[in-house]
Order: structure tokens, then sequence, then C-alpha cells
């Protein structure tokens, strides 16, 4: 039924559902933002309506402390995000002002958003994302509603889940297949790209469909981060582990997007890449591994992306050709595809014999719609009750082994080429602004080529083991974390104390897979270093009291100083492998605590080679080779203008100067400090930050901190 505005739509929820709601909405940025604050709203004028929102990821705008941070983010933030609406739940979460009729469940929080939220994290959830839908549900779910987009057909309007088919559709199969009442609701932002495939449904599937043109805002975006040194040697090891003809999956941020600038530099200037690889010392130490499940040579047959999260990056290796191995959903087909006995471009009548030779001989409804979907069969076939007619009218059973059947279907039936390959299955997408115009921008053979769909189809193999096994050969799935133990436990989403930083998400679930094929691989990164008030410390641990992924699915794990292959070693081995990539200031420590605890045996030291794990030398082995074009500070562009980009490093500085300074040290260098002998070119970044004209003592203080900083760098 359509509506127009959102607020009549809830006055539908209480009528139809009562009182007691519980409303599922998406991961990111599916989340009908006007209806949610609408229905919020209505709880907060009514104590007698019980609200919980069951939903992941809330996004909020950046924000900054009072001071220098908000002097630069905020012009930022309201150019970025103009015309964003924004979510009031989060608002009040983060200014613990609720109703205490409202109640948000989620399980991914937004990075670090709600550490210190009390409220928050006694009401989070943990629950892997294939099992989301599931835990929505059991939490008494009764309404389900995101945003979509529409199109218009000849059939009549068409409508796509767009960036989130991730976990609504098994939500509404749960809630159908239970007899609950529910309602549906779709509120239509003609923002969003169209996709079909899994992701479009007819109008009938929704309850209400709200659609006016004050909904169609601005998409919810992200900006991109400076790729710093130690993005970019991770990245490096891993592109390097990546296979010609595999599978990949990535996720966000700035180490994703330097695994991508390494693959399309492996691709485009295999020379340079080489001679980088070589020259960090990744042949050096893990020349082997590399060989036996990587490869540096460019990309003859690409790779498939099978991600829960489609990010930008996967937009750039598509238009650099990088993704463009092709699946098929017949198990026989994929499988005679990948051993190079099935031409897509070029069908041939022995393809009949190779499925015969497979078992595949009785044709059923679902498999010819499946095969006639890739053009196997061409479409002037049909099917009929058992039978395939040909396009002269001659009936033949369906049945491949029968000689009669394969002669009439080989001289027929066989389509010239194999069509509606995939070459990206994903699960919600979120990212920049320019990806969105990307995603809209796309031909429609390009959009065809692209399968948003279920976490529960992306994220296991569960629903179809033979065919998904043979889709994701040699999968890398990538992930990121924040510390790993000797003994090979990972810690991605929480810390010792209970609080959760994220969340579980998919990582389990695709390392869990990684085990489950033969020859797909777990790849976890992590920096080895992390600096609190300038103070450094290690992200490679003796041992830690939280784990995200446990030590039995241990496997390779990859920070800027090397590669640890922990797949089937000892926990001796294990321990050693991960020292050996730890950051040198804490090898000893490490060392020290192992053998304490006779997990290393006494007389072992780490390897000279292994010694020079610095951030000095890792600038040292990257310096030959920096260049704009080589491993610049953003490889994908930037949302932040010429004199921000040169500031956010300029920012960094200070803030670990303040914070390793003592304040009577900074005051008797701001007495010797010359503000007369600023020049004209540091004029615009104080301007930019407002310090042109200092009027408090902490002013003055940051203005000094900003322009020793700039001139660091070279700019004044």
């Amino acid at each position: 039924m359509p509506l127009d505005d959102v607020e009549t739509a809830v006055d539908r929820i209480i009528e139809r559902v009562g009182k007691r709601i519980v409303f599922g909405i998406p991961l990111g940025l599916g989340k009908p933002v006007e209806l949610t604050n609408a229905l919020y709203r209505r709880a907060q004028q009514d104590p007698s309506l019980q609200l919980k929102i069951f939903t992941a990821l809330s996004l909020a705008k950046p924000s900054a402390a009072p001071g220098l941070e908000r002097a630069f983010m905020q012009p930022f933030v309201e150019r970025v995000f103009a015309g964003v609406p924004e979510l009031d739940y989060v608002r009040d979460q983060h200014a613990r002002r609720l109703p205490a009729n409202v109640e948000i469940c989620e399980f991914f929080f937004l990075t670090g958003a709600m550490l210190g939220n009390a409220e928050a994290q006694r009401d989070y959830i943990s629950s892997n994302y294939t099992h989301a839908p599931r835990d929505v549900f059991n939490q008494g779910c009764n309404v389900v509603a995101q945003i979509v987009c529409r199109r218009d057909t000849a059939d009549g309007p068409r409508y796509s889940m767009s960036c989130n088919p991730d976990t609504g559709p098994e939500v509404i199969r749960l809630l159908e297949q239970s007899g609950r009442p529910h309602l549906v609701i779709g509120v239509v932002n003609q923002s969003l790209p169209y996709f079909g495939h899994d992701a479009e449904l007819p109008a009938e599937r929704f309850d209400y469909l709200v659609e006016h043109p004050r909904y169609t805002t601005p998409l919810f975006s992200t900006p991109k981060m400076p790729v710093v040194s130690a993005d970019y040697a991770i990245g490096l090891q891993v592109s390097a582990l990546v296979r010609d003809g595999g599978t990949l999956q990535l996720g966000i941020g700035s180490l994703g997007d330097a695994i991508v600038h390494a693959l399309q530099l492996r691709h485009g200037d295999n020379a340079r890449y080489r001679r980088i690889v070589a020259d960090f010392g990744t042949l050096e130490r893990h020349g082997a591994l590399v060989h036996e499940i990587g490869g540096l040579e460019p990309f003859a047959q690409g790779v498939y992306g099978a991600t829960e999260m489609f990010v930008d990056g996967f937009w750039h290796l598509l238009r650099d050709g990088i993704l463009r191995r092709r699946v098929y959903d017949f198990w026989a087909l994929q499988q005679l595809v990948d051993e190079g006995r099935c031409d897509p471009q070029r069908l041939d009548p022995a393809l009949l014999d190779a499925f015969d030779a497979l078992g595949v001989r009785v044709i059923r409804t679902q498999d010819f719609e499946i095969l006639q979907h890739h053009g196997f069969f061409n479409d002037a076939t049909r099917y009929e009750r058992g039978y395939l007619i040909a396009p002269d009218g001659t009936r033949v059973v369906a049945n491949i082994g029968d000689p009669q059947a394969r002669a009439v279907i080989g001289a027929q039936c066989l389509g010239a080429q194999l069509r509606h390959g995939i070459v990206l299955h994903g699960g919600f997408f979120l990212g920049p602004r320019d990806f969105y115009q990307a995603l809209r921008d796309f031909d429609e053979d390009t959009r065809a080529s692209i399968c948003m769909t279920g976490v529960d189809k992306i994220n296991q193999l569960d629903r179809n083991p033979r065919l998904y096994q043979l889709q994701r050969r040699h999968a890398r799935f990538v992930n990121t974390g924040m510390m790993v133990t000797l003994s090979g436990n990972f810690v991605a989403d929480g810390l010792d104390d209970g609080r959760i930083v994220s969340g579980v998400g998919g990582q389990y679930n695709f390392v869990a897979q990684a085990h489950q094929l033969d020859d797909g691989r777990s790849i976890l990164m992590l920096r080895a270093v992390r600096e609190n008030g300038g103070t450094p410390s290690s992200n490679v641990l003796f041992n830690y009291g939280h784990t995200t992924i446990p030590r039995h699915l241990r496997d390779l794990v990859v920070t800027e100083y090397g590669i640890a292959d922990l797949r089937s070693q000892t926990d001796s081995a294990v321990a050693k492998a991960l020292i050996c990539i730890a950051d040198s200031r804490f090898q000893d420590g490490l060392l020290a605590q192992a053998q304490k605890a006779g997990k290393i045996e006494a007389g072992w030291r780490v390897p000279e080679a292994f010694r020079r794990n610095t951030p000095e030398a890792l600038d040292a082995r990257l310096a030959a080779h920096r260049s704009a074009t080589v491993f610049p500070p953003f490889p994908f562009g930037s949302d932040f203008d010429a004199t921000e980009r040169a500031l956010l490093p300029a920012l960094g500085r200070v803030r670990s100067r303040a914070a390793t300074t003592p304040k009577w040290k900074l005051l008797m260098q701001l007495l010797r400090f010359d503000a007369s002998a600023i020049t004209p070119a540091l004029q615009p970044y104080l301007e930019r930050l407002q310090l042109t004209a200092p009027k408090t003592l902490q002013d003055r203080v940051a203005r000094m901190l900003i322009v020793d900083a700039l001139r660091e760098r070279g700019l004044g």
C-alpha cells in the first residue's frame, strides 16, 4: 500500500501490531532514517508505547572535542554530510537520554563509538552476522523496514533493497513461516543505485511503501582517511598472497585501500611491483609461501569477489580489469569452466559429453531455468514436464544421457556462449560519495554482473556447499583486528574488561569458511603497534582476556613487519612466528614471557633478519619507492580539500607532541615562539583552523604547535 508520509506509516504500525514494537532495521546505510525518527518521536511522546530497535552499525556524523580538532572537523562535516539525515536515537544514546520505554539492541557498533556507554554495552547482542536474522526474529521482531529504490518496468514498478539485502529477506522469511503478525515497510530513496538479482522485490512483498521526494536524501558516506606506511607495508604483503583466478573478500578502511592499491600496481605496473616486493624483503622472508598460495604476476584470469561488504575498493578493481572472474549458479557448469573444459565465449556440443561424465544427465525444471539463464540453453528452447522442446518443435526427453536427446540438444538447443556470470556477490555496501555515484552510473551489463544478496549465501557454504566451494576457489578472506596473542587467539571486537569496540560481524564466518575450503586461506591483519598519548604498545601480546577468533582457527596473520603462517603449526612455532612479525621494541619481552611459560625453548633467539622491525626501518624500506603515484596518502581520492590534506598529518604531529610534552615545557616553548615570523604561506592553514588571531593561551599553544608541524613538513 503506498503512503507519502512516515507519520502515517507510524500510525499504521501501531494500528496493525499494537504498542509493543520490535523494529528490525538493517546494518549501516539501509536504515530508513525518517521513519525510524518518526517512530522514535512517537515513543518519546507516548510512554505506553514500548519500542525496541534491533540493528547494527548505527552511522553518525564524525564529531570532535572542542578545540583544534573541532575547528578542523566541523566545516568538513558540514560540507561532506550536507543534507544527510541523522538518527535521533543515536544522538540521544550519546547524550544518555534514551526514554525508559525505548531499547536499542545492536550486534555491531560503529568502531569505538560505544566504549563509554554502559547502557549500549548492556544491550549489545553478540552474534555472528549469519545468525543476526535468527536473533532479530527471536527478539520478537514484528516490523521490518529499510530504504529501497524503485524502477519502473513494463510489468509495473520493481523495488530494490540495493545497499542491504543482507539480512532483511531472511528475517521476512522467518516471520512468514512463523505466522507472527508483522509488517514490512520500504521507504523509497532514489539516491540509491538499483541492483537486481536477489536484491529485487515486487511491490506486493511490502505492506507499505512510503514514497515522497523529501525522502530522497543524500546517502551517508565514509570519507577516505590517509594510508600510512604501516598500511602500505601490510597491503603489499597481502597482495602477494592473492591468487590469480581466485576469490577475494575485503573490508573497509585504509588497510583495504592499501591492498587494492598494491593489487593495481601488481596488475598495471608489474615490473615496478616486483621491485618493490623484492626490496621490501617479502620474497626473502616469505617467498615460498607467496609462490605456494599467491603470486606476483598480473591478473590474466582476474578474481571473483565474495564479500559481505562491497567496498569501493572492489569498484576500483572492477574498473581496472582485476575483478573479472565470473561465476555461475550451476555446479557442473562452474566446475567445467574452472577446469578449462568449458569456454564461456564459445559453447561446443562436447560440453554435453562433459556433463554426462560428471553424472549430470536428467534436467529438472530448476536446472533448466538456471542453465538457460546462463546461456547453456538458447532462449528458443523450452522445457515442459521432463521434456525439452527444440526451436523447430522437436520434443526430446530432458536427459543428456539419452543419445537422441543429446543429438538434438547439440544441434539446436545449445546456446552460443555463457551469459549472466557474476563477478561479485556482496551483502551490503558503504563508502565515499564518488563510489555511490559510480554505482548509479553503471551500465546495465556491469550492474548485472554484481549480485547483492544475503549473508546466509556469502558468509558460509551451507546453502549450496558444492557450488560455493567451486565458485570460491583459492579464496583469500581478508579481515582486520586489534591484537593477536602468541597462542594465535585474535582480538577484533572487544577489550579484556568486557567492553565491546565493534562486533564479531562476519569475521568468524569467513575465518571458519577458509578452513572448510581446500585451497582457502584466512588472512588477519593488524598493525604491530598502537600509540596512546604518544606511548607505543605492542598489538602482539603473550595473552589477553578477550578473543574473537579462537586459536584453533589460526591461519595467516600479517603485520607491517611480515607474514606469520600459523596453520597446522605447533604452539611453539606459532609463538615464534608471531614474535618475528612483532615490533622489535617488544620482541624480547614477548620471548621472555613465552619461555617462562615453557612455550618456547630456552635457547631460542629471534633471528637477526627480524630484529629490525621498527617504524624507522619500515620507512627506509619504503623510501626508495615513495612517490605521489606509488605510495600516495590518498590513493583513491579524498573528500578533504588540499588545505585539509596538508593539515591531517600536522594535526597528528600536534596530538603526539601535546601528549608527550609536559605543560610547563610547552609554555616555555611558547615564550620563545616568534609569531611575527609566521610566513604568508602558513596563513591559509591557520585561517582554516581559526588560529590567525588566537585569543586564549590554549589557542596560542595550538598555533605554535601547528606552525612547527607544518614547517617540519616544508610547508612554511
